[in-house]
């Protein structure tokens, strides 16, 4: 039979209860007693105990938070054999950025430019999660992110919405291959939907408040592509997106995702986001919440305990809800399940899972995407590359330096730390015997105020060694680096200090961190400083005073192999910033994308304090090489409001080695119906170039590059005008030309 078929067979068969049990997800936690509970009132030992006698009662349709094949597949019998129809459950997990080889974070994968490393990251992703039994990740996060002080910018690709869709689609690609159900991955499930990362002040859960013409121009085109690209579910978010509970905004996932964008597959809430309707004072019980729900577009609950959707019976019987829309979700459900051929299959080779897990070829994708991610923010007097032939002793210092656990960032559960590789072990093993590394803390680890949400899982809250002295330990650092031919200081922030529920009033560096990079400058020793981050951090002194500064994110499993070869020039880095960096929190949200307004001449003096000017722009990046760009050109020079533009530009390589460069370009409308951004960016291309090499790339800018949301008639216009282009190495851009859309 058909896949069709066999879905409305199943679908005949099922009572009101059975069809409510297929659209309820429960987490499956195994914690500790003593771990801090996931919500008010969680008994640690019963949990468990309920999802599986739920499972055993055939009233559950999927669960999360199980990694392990063994589990995964007692669990799964339990369900098998506890539906009387025998219908497996669907089973999900928040695979972000990796199960088991980890990636860099998705940021950092953003800040490679490179749709084709973002990929293979997330195939490999892919591979290993469904290899131990997992059949859906609540990724790739697609919300544009232009408060810093969010936590989870992290999760995304940065500020602007033509990278982010970049971003969407090779992820999405990545997790599900080439169509959905194809043997080694998963379902992708782009979220959250929509407007999450614009929330009030950074801070995370906190209510959002958008125009049309943001909504439209700015958060929903990442959203817009995954969906294009097949992407098989979609996430609601948590907050009020316009004093409209988002998981409850029927606007959101009927009219605008199913009506208008044609998305057939289906809708998660985020955890407990349904239940949540009741609390947001939106809905006025449970069974009010379950049934809004649902008929806002919600085929799938995601619940710790009584969960929303178990009132389905309940508000079918009141007419809250109608049978066909019970059906319709219920329908997605299953034509997911049938589609990945679960029915047929329900269970995983555990043998299979280990050898997949174990597979070297991950590591080495790993090193290549936290090689392709750094970002070289300042190189002065071309301090990097370190010459490893010159070298006797090197001093690496700070406490992320040797933190397995802060290398991999935050968002992952089922790593292996034995063989993540730090920034000290990286460089240890590069440079050899024949160099002494050296390493010292230098500082204290830093608390945060309030704990982590992840902090009920172990293992996420840093700490100093036994009998740790502060004092002596930055004297120590300093010593060292005095007694060394360069210093390595890796800064940042600690892992659970970004992401879910970890947003910043401050983008200070955390602690003693500042003292420690002044203390070690004073010393006279060549300084690098190597980032370790997901947000932008203030790093104006450093920029003033430390000569040469890397970003290298989280990296990762193989993160310090990758930094090593960074630092000693056996790659040359190439990627570029996916936000604008702030100098200050202050001057947050600082983005690239804005108007010209009032007084343009004075734009970099807004504040009467401080510069109103990025410390660096949007797309910025070095590198070990220099490029130069011929002026662009454009051709036709004139063309109808349907046509098309070709831009062109010869870029060369003028440096006396190999390096990637991202061919970047913008877009600014002189005049028009609204008015546009100051230059947005509308094109990019990374390319390897040999030393001396010239390369012809080029763009091709038609009325998808050129339309938006008009807020005026509410509707896409495409405008007669005059258009300026800018090609370049960044948002700063000097390379331009110009070419003309008239009427037809």
């Amino acid at each position: 039979m058909s896949i069709e078929t066999q879905v409305e067979d199943l679908l005949a068969q099922l009572t009101p209860e059975e069809k409510a049990g297929q659209l309820t997800q429960y987490f499956y936690f195994k914690l500790p007693a003593s771990a801090p509970p996931p919500q008010q009132g969680f008994d640690a030992d019963e949990q468990p105990r309920m999802v599986e006698s739920r499972l055993a009662d055939g009233a559950v349709g999927s669960f999360l938070f199980v990694t392990d094949p063994a589990e995964i597949n007692r669990l799964q019998r339990l369900t098998v054999e506890g539906n009387r129809l025998g219908i497996p459950a669907l089973v999900g997990f928040d695979v972000i950025h990796g199960l088991r080889t980890i990636l860099p974070v998705p940021i950092a994968m953003a800040a490679s430019w490179d749709p084709a490393t973002v990929e293979a990251g997330q195939t490999v992703a892919a591979r290993e999660a469904r290899a131990v039994g997992i059949h859906w990740t609540f990724a790739p996060m697609v919300d544009v992110a232009r408060d810093p002080r969010w936590g989870r910018i992290i999760e995304g690709a940065g500020e602007d919405p033509y990278l982010g869709a970049a971003m969407a689609v090779a992820q999405v690609r990545g997790f599900q291959g080439e169509t959905l159900g194809a043997p080694e991955h998963v379902i992708a499930g782009p979220k959250h939907f929509a407007g999450y990362g614009a929330a009030l002040g950074g801070r995370d859960y906190d209510e959002v408040d958008l125009s049309d013409h943001a909504l439209w121009n700015v958060y929903l085109p990442p959203f817009a592509a995954a969906v294009a690209a097949g992407a098989g579910n979609v996430m609601t978010a948590y907050m009020d997106l316009n004093g409209i509970p988002a998981s409850g905004n029927r606007w959101l996932f009927t009219e605008v995702l199913r009506d208008t964008w044609g998305f057939d597959g289906f809708v998660v809430s985020d955890a407990n986001a349904v239940r949540s309707l009741l609390t947001h004072g939106f809905a006025a019980d449970l069974t009010d919440a379950g049934a809004r729900g649902l008929n806002a577009g919600v085929d799938l609950e995601m619940a710790i305990d009584d969960p929303a959707f178990a009132h389905l019976p309940e508000a079918l019987a009141a007419g809250a809800v109608d049978e066909a829309t019970l059906d319709a979700a219920v329908r997605r459900l299953l034509t997911a399940k049938l589609t990945l051929g679960l029915l047929d299959d329900p269970y995983v080779d555990e043998d299979r899972a280990r050898e997949v897990l174990a597979d070297p070829a991950h590591r080495e994708v790993a090193r290549v995407a936290a090689e392709r991610s750094a970002v070289l923010l300042r190189n002065e007097g071309g301090l990097l590359p370190l010459d490893a032939d010159a070298l006797t002793s090197v001093a690496v210092i700070g406490p992320l330096a040797d933190s397995p656990r802060d290398t991999l960032g935050p968002w992952v559960f089922d790593f292996d730390l034995d063989e993540t590789v730090t920034v000290l072990d990286g460089l240890r093993t590069r440079l050899g015997d024949g160099v002494r590394v050296e390493h010292a803390g230098g500082v204290p680890v830093v608390q945060r105020e309030f704990g982590s949400i992840f902090d009920m899982f172990g293992g996420n809250t840093p700490s100093d060694p036994d009998g740790f002295d502060p004092d002596a330990e930055l004297t120590r650092a300093v010593d060292l680096a005095r007694a060394s031919d360069v210093a390595v200081v890796v800064v940042g922030e600690w892992q659970n200090m970004i992401g879910e529920q970890a947003s910043r009033s401050s983008l200070e560096l955390p602690g003693r961190q500042l003292e420690l990079l002044q203390a070690v400058v004073a010393t006279g020793t060549p300084v690098v400083a190597v980032v370790m981050n997901g947000r932008p951090l203030d790093l104006r002194w450093a920029d003033e005073h430390v000569p040469a500064i890397l970003d290298v994110w989280y990296p990762g499993t193989q993160g310090g192999t990758a930094v090593a070869n960074l630092l000693l020039g056996d790659v040359s880095p190439a990627g570029k910033l996916p936000f604008t960096w702030p100098r200050t929190v202050g001057q947050v949200p600082m983005i690239l994308g804005h108007t010209i307004s009032h007084e343009p001449e004075n734009q970099d003096k807004r504040y009467w304090d401080e510069h109103s000017t990025p410390l660096y722009p949007f797309g910025h990046g070095l590198s070990y090489s220099s490029f130069t760009y011929a002026d662009p050109v454009a051709d036709p020079a004139t063309t109808t409001s349907d046509g098309t533009t070709a831009i062109s530009v010869t870029v060369t390589n003028t440096g006396d080695r190999e390096a990637d460069e991202v061919v970047q370009l913008y877009l600014h409308q002189r005049h028009g119906t609204a008015s546009r951004p100051v230059r947005e960016l509308k094109g990019f291309e990374r390319v390897t170039l040999a030393a001396g090499e010239s390369r012809d790339v080029s763009f091709v800018v038609g009325p998808a590059e050129r339309r938006y949301w008009n807020a005026a008639v509410r509707d896409w216009v495409l405008d007669d005008s005059t258009f300026d282009v800018f090609v370049g190495g960044s948002s700063a851009a000097t390379g331009t030309t110009s070419f003309e859309v008239t009427a037809r």
